[in-house]
């Protein structure tokens, strides 16, 4: 199988590492970058049959042709770019899934779901950890149950070495992030599908080993979860783990107006706030130290007649023999193994479909488990 991934940063190398290194039918790995120096070096990093291109990701006639000969896609670029490149994948006929991150574009992926069908290929969008990994995850717990009442899932991903003033490292896209803590959460309450306001609820969280910790309600961890077990299920949400006191310290600079896209004069000068914080988190917080990353998916229901608890746990750390880091080994591994189940025709249905209605939790479960990526259950 040939396999395209479109983005050479942390999350596109590690795609391309468990493409080339865990994935035996593989044949052909092809990075493509804005800045082909990043993608030679990806490619030279991982070594292996590794093509390294230059693409410009809204250039749709210069994405359509790389496409072509492609089996499946994985974008790895920002999320905007994710709607055109699943346009581009159908006309293409290769099979797309993405990193995700914004509702809205999933919600006008999905609704290619005929064309995706008519040219016989996948378009899956949220692919990454959460929204991803843990949609899956979510199917599998809830498949363990005759009647399944609730499910809670809580993620996050931590430095090893916390520093302040936010005890957090840039792990992802920064852009990525502050979506997370400044649109609204998808989350189901007394059986309905209720909006809730980003970085509130706040709740003490404990892991064996780990300092205080805490979760609170984020966008896009439920993704279309909502909508898949709306009228099944009476209590789902989603919440992101940081170290105590972060969401407080983020949340005041939120309230001050840093996160706003609405231009302002400083100066003469126009400005957006966003930008400007989004840069200054960049050049001052720390990245890519080793890091951990915590999941928690607690379920609630009935099984033989009785109520019945089940929790999955997973803690996954910088792998130092291989240099991927958890945050890549759990958002961009997930993604290759939906990629390649897509080209072996292992997925449940065609179409622009949702990860958890596509894909088998059991074949993926036991392809995480392959790669080390361990889950306690108790």
């Amino acid at each position: 199988m040939k396999i395209l991934v479109l983005g050479a940063g942390r999350m596109g190398h590690g795609a391309v590492y468990d493409l080339v290194h865990n994935s035996a039918d593989v044949e052909q790995v092809t990075v493509a970058d804005f800045h082909l120096d990043k993608a030679e070096a990806v490619a030279s990093a991982v070594g292996g049959s590794v093509d390294a291109r230059q693409i410009d990701a809204s250039d749709n006639a210069a994405v359509l042709e790389l496409m072509r000969g492609h089996n499946s896609v994985i974008s790895c670029v920002n999320y905007w770019y994710n709607e055109s490149l699943s346009r581009a994948a159908i006309a293409a006929r290769a099979n797309f899934c993405d990193l995700g991150g914004n509702n809205y574009v999933v919600d006008e992926q999905l609704a290619m779901d005929a064309d995706a069908k008519a040219a016989g290929v996948n378009i899956i969008p949220d692919c990454g950890l959460a929204p991803g990994m843990v949609s899956i995850l979510a199917m599998h717990g809830a498949k363990q149950f005759d009647e399944i009442e609730e499910i809670h899932i809580r993620v996050g991903g931590l430095p090893q070495d916390p520093q302040p003033p936010l005890n957090y490292q840039l792990v992802f896209s920064v852009e990525g992030l502050i979506n997370e803590y400044i649109e609204v959460a998808r989350v189901i309450r007394d059986g309905r599908v209720t909006e809730v306001e980003s970085m509130t609820e706040i709740e003490p969280l404990e892991f064996d080993g780990f300092p205080p910790l805490e979760a609170f309600q984020t966008s896009g961890g439920t993704s279309t979860l909502p909508d898949t077990f709306l009228g099944k299920i009476r209590e789902l949400d989603y919440k992101t783990i940081r170290y105590a006191g972060h969401c407080e310290k983020f949340k005041a600079m939120i309230d001050l107006g840093l996160c706003s896209s609405d231009e302002i004069t400083v100066d003469y000068q126009k400005l957006t706030p966003r930008k400007v914080f989004g840069e200054l988190l960049q050049q001052h917080l720390p990245a890519d130290g080793p890091d951990y990353v915590l999941v928690r998916l607690d379920f609630v229901g009935r099984f033989g007649g009785e109520s019945k608890t089940l929790r999955y746990d997973i803690v996954d750390k910088l792998d130092e023999s291989t240099g991927m880091s958890a945050m890549m080994r759990t958002t961009a591994f997930p993604a290759s193994i939906i990629s390649q189940m897509m080209t072996r025709g292992e997925c449940l249905t065609r179409g622009a479909t949702p990860q958890e209605k596509a894909i088998d939790p059991d074949k993926f479960v036991a392809e995480l488990d392959r790669r080390n990526i361990k889950i306690r259950i108790s």
